[in-house]
Formats: structure tokens, sequence, C-alpha cells
């Protein structure tokens, strides 16, 4: 298992990229919670793009990928378009969303941010099916928005690997805020599930329409 430590911490103040463990869950299915761990790019203050694996070591499988808003950008969006994406007030202020090895202080300073941000992830590679290789359709990923959508047993075991009380960040993030203007109400899926599925059509030929 990687654990960053002290170049971890370098890395993540000088060349604008963080770690992040997560937890997603399928779209249109709350039961099928995965593990998700971010490699972040922070391109300015507004976009930051990540790429997610199953694990963080040496093995560890491309499972999917992550873009992340700052409020201001996903209120410029179309309507239509909000519900892919997923608020992160929660999982920062829950203390699910954490950096590995980075200390607590510094943590905070950069999810602070983050709690105001919204993300549209997309997974590829439907791993707690076992698969050995990325089958099926990609599908929209949601993140948790509340207390008791996370398994119990999920969240011992990190708690255990990473040597982290997610009771003692939810106590040391009390302070930290969600979105300026709250949660917005067609974020999240709307409160429904999201499916990705797939549908044949007869393919554009140029000069022709379908």
């Amino acid at each position: 298992m990687v654990i960053c430590g002290d170049y971890c911490v370098a890395h993540y103040m000088f060349v604008k990229m963080s770690v992040w463990f997560r937890f997603h869950f399928y779209g249109h299915d709350m039961t099928r919670q995965v593990e998700a761990h971010h490699f972040c790019g922070h391109l300015n203050e507004e976009f930051r793009q990540c790429l997610i694996y199953d694990r963080p070591d040496d093995d560890g499988r491309l499972i999917g990928l992550e873009y992340i808003v700052s409020e201001q950008l996903f209120l410029t969006l179309p309507d239509e378009e909000k519900k892919f994406w997923h608020s992160h007030e929660f999982e920062v202020k829950s203390g699910v969303l954490f950096m590995p090895g980075v200390p607590g202080p510094i943590q905070r300073q950069d999810l602070e941010k983050v709690a105001k941000t919204y993300g549209k992830v997309i997974h590829f590679w439907q791993v707690d099916k076992g698969d050995n290789l990325p089958l099926g359709i990609p599908q929209v990923m949601m993140a948790l928005t509340r207390d008791g959508q996370l398994y119990e047993t999920l969240a011992k075991d990190v708690e255990n690997r990473y040597d982290i009380s997610f009771e003692k960040e939810r106590e040391n993030r009390a302070y930290i805020k969600g979105p300026d203007h709250g949660i917005h109400p067609l974020a999240n899926a709307a409160g429904k599930g999201l499916q990705t599925v797939l549908k044949e059509v007869d393919c554009f030929k140029e000069g022709k329409s379908t």
C-alpha cells in the first residue's frame, strides 16, 4: 500500500496535485459501493481532473475518471447537466474523504475548498463484480450525501487500514462550510437514480441526417 508521507505533502503543495481516498456508489444502485483512490491534477482554482484506481499500490487498476468544478462553474451548467454532478460537502465534513499520509491541518486547507465543489464521475471497470477487464457500459457514479448510506463494514475496514477515525475527522472539520448557495437541488441526480444505457441508432453519414 502506498503511504504518501512527506513526499506526498511536498508533491501536493508544490506541484498542485492531490491524492484522495473516497467511496463511490453506482448511480442506479447504492448497494454497490466501491473504494475510489483519486490522483488529481489541479488545472486551476476552478477545475480539477482525477484518475481513479481501485487501490493505491502498483497493481491498482484504472477504473474511472472524475472532473471537479467550483460552485461558480457548476451554476453555469444547463439544468439537464446538473443531475450528473454530485456535491462533496458531506464527504468532506463526515471525514470519509481524506488524503492518506497528509497531516490533518494541511488536508483541511484544501478540503475547505473541496467542500464547496461538485464532481462528475464515470467508472469504466465494474471491479465489484469481479470483472478481469473493463466490461460493459461505463456508468455514472455518485457520492455519499448523508449518514447511514455507507456500509459500516467498509468504513471500519478503511479506518483500520489507514489508522484513521472518521468520527474524529468529523469533529475536526465541523467548521468547514459547503457551497455558498447551498447544495443545488438538481445535483446528486436530484435525489433519484441514474443509469447509463446503450441505445442503438442509425450512424450519421455526411450529407444525410439520421
